[in-house]
């Protein structure tokens, strides 16, 4: 009787193990949905955003090379937020019809960075920021 090799099957087992792993993680890096990008480093304190005139009165834009969601839910009053959606970190869209949408997953915000729809677990965190001969800045 001759004596059993060892199980090429366990060698081959561990390897697909391996690989599994390795494209598990290389899933979780790639996006899915227009809008998928990672978020920027935020701008630091003091750093000059935008003009108020450039934040539309019942509206808001996006700086997602500073992070930055600014928002003017009524005239002379400037919110601003996070750009990474809390869902999965992908940087929100756009700003119309008085909504942050993350085109991502479909996640919602209000104005006041509160969620409206969509997975997203919790609100848009809210930046400190000052107005100053109509800059707006980071506190």
């Amino acid at each position: 009787m001759s004596t059993p090799l060892p199980l090429p099957i366990a060698a081959v087992g561990r390897r697909a193990l391996l690989c599994g792993a390795a494209c598990a993680a290389l899933a979780g890096c790639a996006g899915y949905g227009p809008g998928r990008a990672a978020a920027a480093a935020p701008a630091p304190t003091g750093a000059a955003l935008a003009a108020v005139a450039d934040v539309p009165v019942g509206g808001g834009i996006i700086l997602a090379a500073q992070d930055v969601v600014l928002t003017q839910p009524e005239a002379g009053t400037i919110r601003a937020f996070s750009a990474t959606c809390t869902h999965q970190g992908c940087v929100v869209a756009d700003v119309t019809d008085g909504t942050i949408h993350c085109t991502c997953h479909g996640s919602s915000f209000a104005l006041d960075g509160t969620v409206t729809g969509g997975p997203a677990p919790s609100p848009l965190p809210e930046k400190a920021v000052a107005v100053v001969d109509g800059t707006i800045t980071l506190a």
